[in-house]
């Protein structure tokens, strides 16, 4: 049944979608600017001052010596080997105490969910943090990019809330079949709870993808740097000398400008391919989530 809109609803919807609009173009441009610099030509986009919309000239040697320089591929490894096995080792132990939390017969259940929340809100500190990590021998090791920040407390309590609306009736039927904890949980828990698991692993990859604070504070090797340490040693301290080797010393500033916004694409792109994939999941996951308990 078609339902005739009137004038005023009308003008909503074109002022709506008009604000969506724009918001869309704020949100999308600063990425669309850095695609458009970095394969443009470096003498104009060194003249260029002000809004891009669309790349000047087309120069893609930039990407070439991105992906030529050995330290990229090294940190692309170090960066796939903290993603990998930290969201893997985070998710497990989310997942565990997620589920424990959620039980009602838990002793002193809601004493250590209260503890839990306390460690939001008050910390020891960088110091003391760094000295432990320090004390127990992960320093200078891809480790202390994972151990220390293998459970995020609000992902558990998101996973605990959303373990705790699935009807107790399931556990206990299959209990009452002989299956055991873990059964319960790998067997039928974690397949009835697919959106929130994927949420999960989505917020956990992309902060494991994105962390450079943790190399910086416990990484000395430049063979064990993730690929946004180098990114920031680019971007910030202009260390882009070995992949511009070969340019004239009068271009190099020109070039290293395009190979900066060469870097920044070729470090975000892997999220931005994965993302709507988990895009549904992470909507309804979250909205579950929050919303069940």
């Amino acid at each position: 049944m078609n339902i005739k809109k009137t004038f005023g609803e009308k003008i909503f919807d074109t002022i709506n979608g008009f604000l969506l609009l724009c918001l869309v173009f704020v949100t999308s441009y600063p990425f669309l600017y850095v695609l458009f610099a970095s394969v443009s030509k470096p003498s104009l986009l060194m003249a260029h001052e002000g809004f891009m919309v669309w790349p000047l000239g087309f120069f893609t040697e930039s990407y070439a010596m991105v992906f030529k320089n050995p330290i990229i591929g090294l940190g692309y490894l170090n960066t796939l080997f903290v993603v990998v096995a930290g969201t893997s080792l985070s998710l497990l132990l989310t997942t565990l105490g997620g589920y424990v939390l959620s039980r009602k017969m838990v002793l002193w259940g809601k004493a250590i969910v209260l503890f839990i929340l306390f460690t939001m809100f008050i910390r020891g500190g960088m110091i003391p943090f760094f000295l432990v990590v320090r004390g127990v021998g992960l320093y200078d090791s891809r480790l202390a990019m994972i151990i220390p920040y293998a459970i995020s407390t609000y992902n558990m309590i998101i996973m605990r809330t959303y373990f705790a609306g699935i009807p107790d009736a399931i556990e206990e039927s299959a209990k009452v079949d002989g299956a055991k904890d873990f059964t319960v949980l790998f067997k039928i828990i974690v397949p009835m709870s697919m959106p929130i698991i994927a949420v999960t692993i989505l917020l956990y990859g992309v902060n494991y993808w994105n962390s450079w604070f943790s190399a910086v504070m416990f990484i000395r090797k430049r063979e064990l740097f993730p690929l946004q340490l180098i990114l920031r040693e680019v971007l910030i301290q202009n260390n882009y000398d070995s992949m511009t080797r070969g340019v004239s010393m009068s271009n190099t500033e020109q070039v290293g400008l395009t190979v900066k916004y060469a870097t920044i694409i070729v470090s975000t792109v892997p999220v931005l391919l994965i993302y709507p994939f988990l895009q549904k999941y992470f909507v309804k996951g979250i909205m579950i989530g929050a919303l069940k308990g």
